[in-house]
C-alpha cells in the first residue's frame, strides 16, 4: 500500500487558497539577543536579556514601559 500521509486524510495534495505565508510581526525578522530597552519617555537604556520582552520591563527611573530599541528608531 502507498503512504499517503503527505496528502493528510483526503489522499489528495492541497490546493488551499490559504490567506496565511506572512512573514508575521516586524516582517518575520527578531531582533537578536543582544540590544537595548529603551524607555520612551525619559530614554532611559537597560541591555536585553535574552528571553525577556522589553515590554515586561519597568523603567528604573520613572516606571513606565519599556520598548525595544530598534522598535523606538523607527
Amino acid at each position: 500500500m502507498e503512504d499517503r500521509s503527505k496528502f493528510g486524510n483526503s489522499g489528495a495534495p492541497g490546493r488551499g487558497l490559504g490567506r496565511g505565508g506572512g512573514k508575521g510581526r516586524n516582517s518575520g525578522g527578531g531582533f537578536g539577543t543582544g540590544g537595548y530597552c529603551v524607555c520612551a519617555k525619559c530614554g532611559e537604556k537597560v541591555a536585553h536579556q535574552q528571553g525577556v520582552k522589553c515590554t515586561n520591563i519597568k523603567c528604573p527611573s520613572c516606571g513606565k514601559t519599556m520598548i525595544r530599541e530598534e522598535l523606538l528608531a523607527k
